[in-house]
């Protein structure tokens, strides 16, 4: 072949800022797909229960909370049966924990395409961000049987639970990008991230009520995105009480923030990634 008729592309880091390039990522929208798929049958593969193991995580901790902190310690929950108060935020939450914890590891554990094969990098940890979406949806099977089983009957609220678990994705991707950029250069990420959940876990309103939270420490729970989030998610599904808009407001500024932010840095530190990784 002439050499006038070949082209050569060189692929290198650029100087200065690097914007983010939603095109780019659009025409790898299959490659996309294909690692959430991948995620999914790795997630299950050689498992006895398989896709099982996303209802019984969250079924069994609604019961050890029910026993211990609805039981034992007897906190409140705004009048509503403990084992569906706490399950409604649970599901939520699984999912969100999950995503940040693979989300936060998988520039790390996709070191071997990383280092040989040019893509978007942004599509790591997104994807890992998705596929949890599925085990959502089984375990939301479960509470739909106990919400026939304390006769609770879902309200026109129910609308809002496609925005409630958009944002919680736009959540977790942010923080996904922020840890999966610092996990490739820290190693230490991967062991802060079960600790940083576990705590996030307690400063969000999944086994207590918010309005529990109350006087000069209710504003920190304000400031906490999944608060928001959790509350109307739960009273979304439930219909028990108006979904408080002025917390849930704070949590879509929160989360734009994180989101926005998680993205440009990312996109400013991966230049070094297949050098350090």
């Amino acid at each position: 072949m002439n050499s006038k008729d070949s082209s050569v592309y060189i692929i290198e880091p650029k100087k200065g800022w690097i914007p983010i390039d939603l095109k780019e990522i659009f025409r790898f929208r299959e490659l996309l797909y294909f690692f959430a798929w991948r995620d999914i049958k790795l997630r299950y593969k050689q498992t006895i229960l398989g896709a099982g193991w996303a209802i019984i995580q969250p079924l069994f901790t609604m019961i050890i909370f029910t026993l211990f902190f609805g039981q034992i310690a007897k906190i409140p929950s705004d009048g509503v049966p403990y084992p569906i108060f706490s399950y409604s935020g649970l599901i939520l939450w699984v999912y969100f924990s999950n995503a940040i914890s693979f989300a936060g590891t998988s520039m790390v554990t996709s070191s071997n395409l990383i280092s040989k094969v040019y893509f978007p990098r942004l599509i790591v940890p997104t994807s890992a961000t998705l596929f949890g979406l599925v085990d959502y949806v089984m375990a939301f099977i479960v509470m739909g049987l106990l919400m026939a089983y304390y006769h609770f009957t879902p309200g026109i609220t129910i609308i809002m639970l496609p925005f409630i678990i958009f944002m919680t994705w736009m959540l977790a991707a942010g923080i996904g990008y922020w840890l999966s950029a610092l996990n490739v250069k820290y190693r230490d990420i991967g062991y802060i991230i079960p600790f940083f959940i576990q705590l996030w876990l307690f400063a969000t309103p999944v086994i207590y009520p918010s309005s529990m939270v109350n006087g000069k420490y209710g504003w920190l729970l304000s400031l906490n995105p999944m608060s928001g989030l959790i509350e109307a998610h739960r009273h979304a599904i439930l219909g028990y009480m108006n979904i408080n808009f002025i917390s849930l407001g704070i949590s879509m500024v929160v989360i734009v923030l994180i989101f926005l932010s998680g993205m440009f840095y990312f996109k400013r530190v991966e230049r070094y990634f297949a050098d350090i990784i």
